[in-house]
């Protein structure tokens, strides 16, 4: 079911409407063979929208989990796991039923997931965790001193004792689910992350490895040899839904849908890996399977998340709350272009076409009737900037140039962690800690906290002290230059 609206008109009350599984022709429901998770809206804007439209969509249905809280599984389970897809431009909006979602369930039901992992049918699991759920070192190491890697570890001891203990951490569910598996004997999958990390297949590899490892059993063995990481890039905004949208869905549509999804009407998936157990026709969807997958990981990384992370600190420093009233503001567009003229050096491979796809992110964060809000980009900012502004920066001085444009990104960070305590970050205690400290001890602490070598670089621990308080009220005016 698709239609597109674009007219306002006055919205019904709710309670005058059907829920969305209510009158509609009942939808024929795939076979489980992909799990997922973190249920969330850009699996559900994404994935799960790759998935309805593979042309073997009939074959492929997905058990979605939640990560912390059971609310989205429950509300998708009233409507059926039915949502509808709000797809918004600058014209008007489209309304589809997606319905590839055939099981949404409450990820603390390890049980449930250790029995789907386990099952024969299963050929994928696919992950959106967020960026930090990975729990690697700053250097990309497996670390089991890690508060929720300890708890998980002395869990899974207790599980091989007979205990009924639960993983808190999703890889620690993953990995108790793997284990499930090789005991059934249901064969190899395919893990594929969907998480904004540089090779992401890779650190999920080593994460779910390490923990593997520093459970024991062999396990780690059974999952090197049968188990595949796939890595992806995955590009779609998805801001959060609000109660107008849902508001509008009952007006658009003639129907209750708690759990509607908007999105913007672009959408791109590149993938990378082997697939042991089979995949759906992704490609009649539109995503691309490549060998090398790097270039691509990088023009997204670097132009789009890095582009974002400068807009989220800068733009809330000089008062913006979503992209599209960041972007029109010369300080911050002008600190976008800085930046991407920096990482448009070392994107040079064929077919990326940076100048287009340029031109295609400032047409895409332009539409303000997409409202991503930049508190949520915000968050997570010590994982984030390792991969967004690290990289380029390093690219940069290794080149003989200054690396300001990258600086810039992360002096917008120190400044906006120095205004607000209503951040979130997995090192959250460790900024606050850094933050008391004063002068180039604070940002030394804070660039330690994103990357060891920033720190141990006294020239660019000079950069960057530089450069706070240059999205401050009046800064273009007291701003030190930059020299390029």
């Amino acid at each position: 079911m698709k239609t597109t609206h674009s007219a306002d008109h006055p919205v019904p009350a709710l309670n005058s409407v059907p829920v969305l599984h209510r009158g509609l022709k009942p939808l024929p429901k795939a076979p489980v063979r992909i799990v997922h998770l973190g249920l969330g809206a850009f699996h559900r804007s994404h994935q799960a929208w790759y998935t309805q439209h593979a042309g073997d969509a009939g074959e492929w249905g997905i058990a979605a989990f939640t990560g912390r809280r059971p609310d989205a599984a429950e509300a998708l389970f009233a409507q059926d796991c039915l949502y509808t897809l709000v797809e918004r431009s600058a014209g008007g909006d489209s309304f589809e039923v997606i319905g590839s979602i055939v099981e949404a369930v409450d990820g603390a039901d390890v049980s449930s997931l250790c029995a789907l992992v386990a099952a024969k049918e299963t050929a994928i699991v696919t992950l959106t965790i967020t960026e930090a759920a990975y729990g690697l070192t700053a250097d990309g190491m497996f670390d089991p001193g890690v508060p929720g890697v300890a708890d998980d570890l002395y869990t899974l001891s207790e599980v091989a004792s007979g205990g009924a203990g639960v993983p808190g951490t999703p890889l620690g569910r993953l990995v108790l689910a793997l284990a499930r598996r090789r005991d059934s004997g249901a064969g190899p999958l395919a893990v594929v992350s969907c998480d904004n990390l540089s090779a992401n297949g890779e650190v999920a590899r080593r994460a779910v490895l390490g923990l593997a490892a520093a459970w024991g059993s062999g396990l780690a063995e059974w999952i090197g040899a049968n188990v595949s990481f796939v890595s992806t890039s995955v590009d779609r905004i998805t801001p959060s839904t609000t109660e107008a949208d849902i508001a509008e869905v009952a007006e658009q549509c003639g129907y209750r849908d708690s759990s509607p999804v908007v999105t913007e009407p672009f959408r791109n998936w590149v993938l990378s890996g082997a697939f042991p157990a089979g995949r759906p026709r992704w490609e009649d969807a539109g995503a691309v399977f490549v060998n090398d997958i790097e270039p691509y990981e990088n023009r997204k990384l670097w132009l789009l998340n890095g582009s974002h992370s400068i807009l989220a600190y800068a733009g809330q420093l000089r008062g913006h709350a979503a992209v599209a009233q960041a972007l029109a503001d010369p300080m911050c567009r002008k600190a976008v272009e800085d930046f991407w003229d920096e990482a448009a050096h070392h994107l040079t491979a064929a077919g990326l076409d940076v100048p287009q796809y340029r031109q295609a992110l400032l047409d895409r964060f332009g539409n303000a009737r997409i409202a991503h809000r930049l508190a949520q980009i915000a968050a997570d900012g010590t994982t984030k900037l390792r991969m967004r502004a690290v990289p380029v920066l390093m690219a940069e001085r290794a080149a003989g140039r200054t690396g300001a444009g990258s600086a810039l990104m992360l002096a917008a960070w120190i400044d906006y962690v120095a205004t607000t305590n209503d951040f979130q970050d997995p090192l959250r205690l460790e900024i606050q800690a850094a933050n008391a400290l004063k002068g180039e001890d604070r940002v030394e602490a804070l660039l330690r906290l994103v990357s060891a070598g920033l720190a141990e670089d006294p020239q660019i621990v000079a950069l960057v002290r530089r450069l706070p308080g240059v999205f401050t009220p009046n800064a273009a005016a007291t701003a030190a230059p930059i020299r390029h």
